[in-house]
């Protein structure tokens, strides 16, 4: 037998992301095959060994306030691939973009097999990027905001969404 040739998958589900073996996208396939066939088990099994795209939450900077020609130039809607959000997992500086209801102190997260399926949920938002995010990563995540995320939900813009009670998530995360 021959030796063994790098594979595009960590060998182990802790193992970080590598984004040159994402070849630059933010996708994960068996997410997306998992939803479409709107498995539960399928879905976890992707969250344990594969990425889930995460929105990044993108604060307006003091130059693109101010200065109208800087906000222009990031109107393009593309993910961030540049510096710290390559593809590889977050920075520890990075937030997550969470979604809630007026008058309510609790927030739903939304989780995407794609930046395609993040970019038809919010197509105007000319500051989309993007985080990828592994089993570990996630579940730090779920564990930290446990007590303010009431609801899951993977492509909610469609065509296949599905949806997670946190608790529940962080069951199937393991």
């Amino acid at each position: 037998m021959n030796a063994a040739t790098p594979s595009s998958e960590p060998t182990d589900p802790r193992e970080p992301v590598d984004p040159d073996d994402r070849n630059g996208t933010f996708r994960s396939e068996s997410l997306e095959l998992a939803l479409a066939a709107q498995d539960a088990a399928a879905v976890a099994f992707a969250l344990r060994h594969d990425v889930v795209v995460v929105p990044k939450l993108v604060l307006p900077s003091a130059a693109s306030a101010t200065n109208d020609t800087a906000a222009d130039a990031t109107a393009d809607a593309a993910p961030s691939i540049d510096g710290p959000d390559d593809g590889a997992l977050p920075d520890e500086g990075d937030q997550v973009r969470v979604f809630g209801r007026e008058n309510t102190d609790k927030r739903i997260l939304l989780l995407f097999s794609s930046d395609d399926t993040y970019a038809a949920m919010v197509p105007d938002d000319p500051n989309r990027q993007v985080m990828l995010y592994d089993a570990l990563s996630l579940r730090a995540f779920l564990e930290a905001h446990l007590d303010v995320i009431e609801q899951v939900f993977f492509d909610i813009a469609g065509p296949h969404t599905m949806a997670a009670n946190p608790e529940d998530l962080l069951k199937a995360l393991g």
